[in-house]
């Protein structure tokens, strides 16, 4: 299988990134927010959920990006900016809607019951593999979930 590469311009599609992003982790220091660009991005190592249930394959992992544009402003909970090597690991990306309109909120949920929160003007994000994979020995586990 190739290279994932990504688009998201509504809700449903941004359901699809967030399943192939659930279990992604990264450091604080990958993540960046250009104000003037209006884009957050963060790179990450995602797990690869779409090859895990391939009989007889390793798990592996991916170097990704995954870009949010037209950000208008960027709120952490739980997140210590400053520890630029802490590990966060993502859960979920949803967004909540403002009002009829396209702008709203963007949450990114993260264990530990920490979140980052992207208030946008509409949804427009890409996820795209950067690098090769990797194999790692273990696939994810959410024991609350009853695994």
């Amino acid at each position: 299988m190739g290279d994932l590469k990504l688009m998201a311009l509504d809700n449903e599609d941004l359901g699809v990134i967030s399943a192939h992003m659930q279990d992604s982790v990264f450091k604080v220091g990958d993540m960046s927010f250009a104000p003037t660009l209006g884009q957050f991005s963060l790179a990450a190592n995602r797990f690869a959920w779409e090859q895990s249930g391939e009989r007889g394959k390793p798990y592996q992992r991916h170097r990704a990006a995954l870009v949010f544009k037209r950000v208008q402003a960027v709120r952490s909970n739980g997140v210590d900016r400053r520890n630029r090597d802490e590990v966060l690991s993502l859960l979920a990306i949803r967004f909540e809607q403002k009002g009829e309109g396209p702008d709203g909120t963007i949450e990114l949920t993260l264990a530990g019951k920490a979140t980052i929160a992207l208030d946008v003007e509409c949804i427009e994000v890409q996820l795209a593999d950067i690098g090769g994979a990797w194999e790692t020995a273990h696939k994810p586990r959410h024991p609350d979930a009853g695994e």
